[in-house]
């Protein structure tokens, strides 16, 4: 394995190529673009159950290949061949968004879908490559540091790309949609060159035996199966998952839900673009610094914190009136949102057995990716059942608290 500064920071840097997708593409433009241009013959309310389909269609899709594909993997040792594939094909429908015609909805909600699909199974890879650049007790450290360049390098990509759709004329571009056609293809660009260093200076142990693909599959259901059926013989592990699962539902909730949340009380559609760009910014320093806060006061206290500053800000949210408290509550959750995810991903890579890191990271980003389908539901059915959007943000609060009391459950990991 490798502990040196190149890998670590090769690794990390996948954050910075990847997280351009999560801003601009599905934070920022695609779902503003899709409902004006793409789909604008459709009234918003089919538009937007368009966006929840095709949302839901690749979350599930990543539930159900994350923890195979882990599994395969760590009995091949291809870890990196399929982190690169993924990232590809993630990448390459991301570009081809430029091309999509106006009004040609079906064919940029397939490509929204394999670009989603791409992005987060990738990251079960990415994630579970951590074992190979850090020791357990850098982990804290490293993992921040790879949120950190995310914050950063999606934040910087994403603030050229507004920049083009607010002065397309800069940059030699005929008007905003042409703008955000071309942010599409500088997301893939970003995408594809800044993953080049994880594949080239991180290394991979190779497995005693290779398998044929198709016996790995095999063998990687059986895997499956002994997992779920002996989870009591990794308690700590599937505790963690239960907790993470809760809390990181919350955490997605709010990030998925805060924009419409903005919009329902009124704000400003590019108000709410400056306080995307504000957490990304703010995100940067504070993730870096949580890493450094886990190593010494403890990961789980550390965790402990970011949940209580999350519950916090969302019961402010009940009563927030103005755009100014909303920057702030940005500026808030831009100091734990990044520190929240990082070291819940350096805590479970303690607590996973030696030579598991594909198949638990597996269920891990699968669990991530079902909280992304359940936590705007509650949402949603809080409000159509109050009628209120206030109201509706206080339910998150309920994730958050049985989050942080299963968490208290686990134990601590085994020092290996």
């Amino acid at each position: 394995m490798t502990h040196d500064a190149r890998a670590r920071w090769s690794w990390a840097l996948y954050d910075w190529a990847n997280s351009a997708f999560a801003t601009t593409v599905v934070a920022g433009f695609f779902p503003i673009f899709y409902k004006q241009y793409w789909s604008g013959q459709f009234d918003a309310t089919t538009s937007t159950l368009q966006l929840g389909v095709g949302s839901a269609v690749a979350s599930m899709v990543v539930m159900l290949l994350a923890p195979l594909l882990g599994a395969v993997a760590d009995r091949n040792g291809g870890k990196k061949t399929m982190l690169a594939a993924f990232a590809a094909v993630g990448a390459a429908a991301t570009g081809a968004l430029f091309w999509v015609a106006q009004g040609e909805w079906l064919l940029a909600m397939t490509l929204f879908v394999l670009a989603s699909i791409g992005f987060s199974t990738s990251l079960v890879f990415y994630d579970g490559l951590i074992v190979n650049v850090a020791t357990p007790a850098s982990m804290d450290r490293v993992s921040a540091l790879g949120y950190a360049l995310g914050y950063l390098g999606g934040g910087l990509l994403l603030a050229v790309n507004v920049a083009m759709t607010l002065k397309p004329g800069w940059f030699g571009l005929a008007d905003k949609a042409a703008a955000v056609q071309w942010s599409f293809l500088s997301v893939a660009v970003w995408w594809a060159v800044f993953s080049i260093p994880i594949l080239r200076f991180v290394g991979e142990p190779k497995p005693a035996r290779r398998q044929a693909f198709g016996t790995a599959v095999w063998s990687g259901l059986r895997e499956l199966r002994q997992t779920v059926s002996h989870i009591r013989a990794v308690r700590g592990a599937a505790l963690f998952l239960l907790a993470y699962w809760l809390y990181i539902d919350g955490v997605h909730t709010i990030i998925r839900m805060a924009v419409d949340f903005g919009l329902s009380l009124g704000f400003a559609a590019n108000s709410l673009i400056v306080a995307l760009l504000l957490v990304q910014f703010i995100g940067f320093p504070a993730a870096v610094a949580f890493g450094w806060l886990g190593e010494r006061w403890g990961t789980r206290r550390a965790i402990y914190l970011g949940l209580a500053v999350y519950a916090g800000v969302t019961a402010w949210g009940y009563f927030m009136q103005t755009v100014a408290q909303f920057y702030i509550m940005a500026a808030v959750i831009g100091l734990v949102q990044g520190g929240v995810q990082s070291l819940s991903r350096s805590y479970f890579a303690r607590l996973i057995p030696e030579g598991k890191a594909g198949e638990f990271f597996g269920f891990y980003n699968m669990l991530g990716k079902f909280a992304a389908v359940l936590g705007p539901l509650l949402v949603g059915v809080t409000a159509a059942a109050t009628g209120s959007a206030r109201l509706s943000i206080l339910a998150v609060l309920v994730l958050f608290a049985s989050g942080a009391w299963v968490l208290t459950r686990v134990p601590a990991p085994e020092a290996r």
